[in-house]
């Protein structure tokens, strides 16, 4: 927690700085009104001098004024901050999430990094708020208060001697055993979201299955998790108050006790106790404002410590120092002898991968279920990188080019056509944000989206709900190609992305993508025989990521078995023939 405040802490030194000579002008006057109040008492009230009252009135009415302006700027500075250092630790949370390879969010999981970017965040934001408003008076107003004590009778502040290290013992054992309990809370705050994210995207899976009772038991079981580890940690600060508070109360019995005793052997003013006991006050509720704090900080600690979590990892596909520069963009694919195996598999899940694809031809990789084809085409922009062998583009190893120059070369298709929530415009314009309507209905007649958008309300203004909810799924595969070739890349990749297409609007779609990239390399994830059967070279993919055999269709049928079968499980016999 402490690297964290300290570096998200540094640029607002000034504004601390400033909170601190606020609350310090705040406790100065705080300290300060007891000793008039005693004033009067003794001097004012025994000597009848209404002027001397009314004047020391005056002062304690200036002092409280001064008192509350100071109050008001260190909230707000302190705000400031606060609220300053939760944005740029969000910021930073974001940005540091955006470089990490897939490996990398695979590792933490969506949800858990959501978590860490919001509810963690505003634990440590609401400590830091707390910390500037309450921990820096706490200590300044408790140190004042024992010195002005001290400074009025030194035989009756023995008694703060005592109350004090019996609250902080007390404190100290809360705080010990609530730790680890704010750890599993946190941790529980994720499968919340995992449980809610999961049930919001898989809505229509569970409600075709009838497990909407399932579903609805299983997240019970996590908010009721999450419910019993909260009550324990409500039960365990729920005594801190009330035990705080009885101490305070016999701290006063005892002052009282003592201080009636000095009143009335002669040895103390009645003002003297009367300011005594707003000290002791000041003193006792610092460490009572200090315990409230402390509830906060162990679970804000927890919270620092998973957002240090993330911001600790090194993404593991990073630039090269010195990138490839002047590479001309022709678009050619290379893999040679490639090998990717997951961190802590055993085995790689794909090995001995050596293919070219080339500018102007269409490359299609094919395999049953689990070859590793989308892997496979996930190592050209560096989702995923190679374990052994290189993966070259335009002569270049991805490794020695920059990421933003290497995905500026290629137009992608993810096999899970993902929309953003906005207009349709809004979602080709991510592939060329300066494309005028003209080329993007130009690129949706090329994916034969043309007709289904000038249907919808406002054409291409229509509002596309988050993930493309709002449209069918072979709508949204025909709006994610044309947002790819919007960008105009030489490299063009599809995964799977003709699966949800009917036969002739797939046929449609391919003949006006062969005539678009006629010079742009285009590689193409099916597993439709009869999207890539007339592919310029097909690539088959064994069960264990290995190469079955390269090809045509006419080729294969006549040297690769694997290619057979898959051919004839879906063409029949009289297909393959």
């Amino acid at each position: 927690m402490i690297r964290l405040l300290r570096a998200g802490l540094r640029p607002y030194r000034w504004l601390i700085a400033l909170v601190t000579l606020l609350v310090l002008s705040q406790v100065i006057a705080n300290l300060y009104l007891p000793t008039l109040n005693a004033d009067i008492i003794n001097n004012g009230v025994v000597k009848g001098d209404t002027a001397y009252i009314l004047q020391v009135g005056a002062v304690m009415l200036g002092v409280t004024l001064i008192s509350a302006l100071a109050a008001i700027a260190s909230v707000y500075f302190g705000s400031k901050t606060s609220m300053s250092l939760g944005r740029d630790t969000r910021g930073a949370l974001f940005r540091r999430v955006q470089k990490f390879s897939q490996a990398e969010v695979n590792r933490f999981g969506a949800p858990s990094l959501i978590t860490r970017t919001t509810n963690d965040v505003q634990q440590v934001q609401m400590v830091v708020l707390m910390m500037l408003n309450v921990v820096l008076m706490a200590p300044m107003m408790a140190i004042g208060g024992v010195i002005m004590a001290l400074r009025l009778n030194v035989t009756l502040s023995t008694v703060i001697l005592v109350a004090i290290p019996i609250m902080g013992v007390f404190i100290g054992l809360v705080i010990s055993r609530a730790t680890p309990l704010f750890m599993s809370m946190q941790k529980k705050i994720d499968r919340i979201n995992q449980v809610t994210r999961e049930f919001l995207s898989g809505v229509r899976v569970i409600r075709a299955f009838d497990r909407t009772v399932y579903e609805e038991k299983r997240f019970d079981v996590a908010n009721q998790d999450l419910t019993d580890t909260s009550l324990k940690v409500g039960r365990l600060f729920a005594m801190v108050f009330p035990a705080v508070t009885l101490i305070m109360n016999f701290t006063t019995i005892a002052i009282m006790w003592f201080g009636g005793k000095q009143i009335a052997d002669g040895s103390m003013p009645i003002g003297d106790l009367t300011a005594f006991l707003q000290y002791v006050f000041m003193i006792l509720f610092s460490v009572l404002m200090a315990t409230f704090m402390f509830v906060m900080v162990p679970r804000a600690a927890v919270s620092a410590q998973r957002i240090m979590e993330v911001l600790d990892v090194e993404p593991s596909i990073v630039d090269p120092e010195r990138p490839a520069q002047d590479v001309p963009e022709a678009g050619l694919v290379e893999f040679r002898d490639v090998e990717f195996r997951y961190p802590g598999a055993e085995e790689p899940v794909l090995s001995g991968i050596t293919f070219t694809a080339r500018p102007g031809e269409t490359t299609a990789i094919v395999g049953s279920t689990g070859s590793g084809k989308t892997t496979l085409i996930s190592l050209i922009p560096r989702f995923y990188e190679v374990t052994g062998g290189a993966v070259l583009v335009d002569g270049v190893d991805v490794r020695e080019l920059s990421q933003q120059d290497l995905w500026r070369r290629i137009g992608l298709v993810p096999q899970k056509s993902f929309l953003f929530s906005g207009s349709v415009a809004d979602n080709l314009r991510h592939g060329d944000d300066e494309a005028a309507e003209e080329r993007l209905w130009h690129y949706l007649e090329i994916a034969q989206g043309r007709d289904f958008v000038q249907e919808m309300p406002e054409g291409l203004e229509t509002h596309v709900a988050q993930g493309g909810a709002s449209v069918s799924g072979g709508q949204r595969q025909r709006l994610a190609i044309a947002r790819a070739l919007a960008k105009q890349a030489k490299i063009q990749i599809y995964d799977d992305s003709f699966s949800a297409l009917d036969f002739s609007t797939d046929a449609k779609l391919r003949a006006a993508l062969h005539k678009h990239t006629a010079d742009a390399t285009v590689i193409i994830v099916a597993q439709r025989v009869g999207t890539i059967m007339h592919a310029d070279q097909i690539v088959v993919l064994d069960d264990d990521g290995t190469i079955a055999g390269i090809g045509t269709h006419e080729e294969l049928l006549q040297t690769s078995e694997t290619y057979r079968e898959i051919v004839t499980s879906q063409l029949g016999a009289e297909g393959a023939a």
